[in-house]
C-alpha cells in the first residue's frame, strides 16, 4: 500500500505539471472509487471549471486544492497509481478509474486494478475537519522526541500496530514502520508504552531518516506503486528487513524473522532487535 513517501512522490510529480490549469472535463469509469454519497455527476458538477491552486500531501493522501477552497482528496488504497497523461509510461495503464481532463489538453489519471482507493470532494469546512482525524505528520517539526515519547505513553498496543494508527501518525505503513523499527533497534511486537525516552528519541530520527531516503528514492514499488510518470520506485534495494524473511541481516547476517501482529506480517532482526 502507498504510504507518505510515495504520496509525496506523486504531488511532487503532479504539483508542476497541473498547478493553474482548470479542469475542463470529468469521466469516472468505476464508481465505486468514489466516496459514498459523491457521484460522477457531482464530481463533475464539483471541479468542472475550477482551477488546481495546490497540490499536496496529508498522511498517505494526495491533496488537490481548487480556486473555490474545496479539496479532492484521493487515497491511493493498495494499488491506485494517480498518473499524469503526459509522462512516457502514461500509456500503459490499463485499469484507470477515473480521469480529469484539463484545459490544456492534458489529464489526470486515476487507476487502480483493485479498487480499493477512494476519492472524496470535500468542502473547505469538511476537510478541516478531516484533518483532525489525522495525526502528526512524522516529518514536521511537530514530531519531536518529547511529543513520540507523550503519545506512546500508556499504550499497551505493540509499536509495529501504534506506528500504523493513522490518527497518531499521519503516513506510515508497514514498510517504513518496519524499517524505522530496525533502525531503531525496537522489536515490533514491543508494547508502545514500554519505550524509553532514548528509545523514542531513537525511533523519531529513524523515521524521518528512512522517510527521507525514500522520498529521495520516489517510493518504494513491491508490487504496483508508481509514481506520477508511471514509473516505480527505487527504494526496494535498500530495504533491510521488510519483505526479507529469511535473508541475513545486513548489518549482522542474522537471518531476518517474519512475526504476524494483528495479521499483518512484521519483519525484524532478532540480533539487533534485542
Amino acid at each position: 500500500m502507498p504510504e507518505l513517501p510515495e504520496a509525496e512522490t506523486i504531488a511532487r510529480d503532479l504539483r508542476g505539471r497541473v498547478v493553474g490549469k482548470k479542469v475542463a472535463h470529468v469521466q469516472v469509469a468505476k464508481p465505486d472509487i468514489l466516496a459514498p454519497g459523491l457521484t460522477p455527476r457531482r464530481l463533475s458538477a464539483g471541479l468542472r471549471d475550477h482551477a488546481i491552486r495546490e497540490v499536496g500531501r496529508r498522511g498517505k493522501n494526495v491533496v488537490l486544492r481548487f480556486d473555490d477552497g474545496r479539496v479532492l482528496l484521493v487515497n491511493l488504497g493498495m494499488t491506485g497509481r494517480l498518473v499524469f497523461s503526459g509522462a512516457p509510461r502514461a500509456g500503459e495503464l490499463r485499469h484507470v478509474a477515473a480521469r480529469l481532463d484539463l484545459d490544456d489538453g492534458h489529464a489526470i489519471l486515476y487507476d487502480d486494478i483493485r479498487r480499493f482507493g477512494r476519492i472524496e470532494l470535500l468542502s473547505p469546512a469538511e476537510w478541516e475537519e478531516r484533518q483532525k482525524r489525522l495525526g502528526v505528520e512524522p516529518l514536521s517539526d511537530e514530531l519531536t522526541a518529547e511529543r513520540l515519547h507523550e503519545l506512546t505513553r500508556g499504550s499497551r498496543v505493540a509499536i509495529r500496530n501504534w506506528l500504523l494508527d493513522q490518527s497518531k501518525l499521519a503516513g506510515v505503513g508497514n514498510i517504513y514502520a518496519n524499517e524505522a523499527l530496525f533502525r531503531a533497534g525496537i522489536r515490533p511486537t514491543r508494547r508502545a508504552g514500554t519505550l524509553t525516552r532514548r528509545e523514542t528519541a531513537a525511533l523519531r530520527d529513524a523515521l524521518r531518516d528512512v522517510l527521507a531516503e525514500a522520498i529521495a528514492a520516489r517510493g518504494t514499488t513491491v508490487s504496483d506503486y508508481r509514481d506520477g510518470a508511471g514509473e516505480a520506485g527505487g527504494f526496494g534495494p535498500q530495504l533491510r528487513v521488510y519483505g526479507r524473511e529469511g535473508e541475513p541481516c545486513r548489518v549482522c547476517g542474522t537471518p531476518i524473522k517474519r512475526v504476524v501482529i494483528g495479521g499483518r506480517s512484521a519483519f525484524y532482526c532478532p540480533r539487533c532487535q534485542r
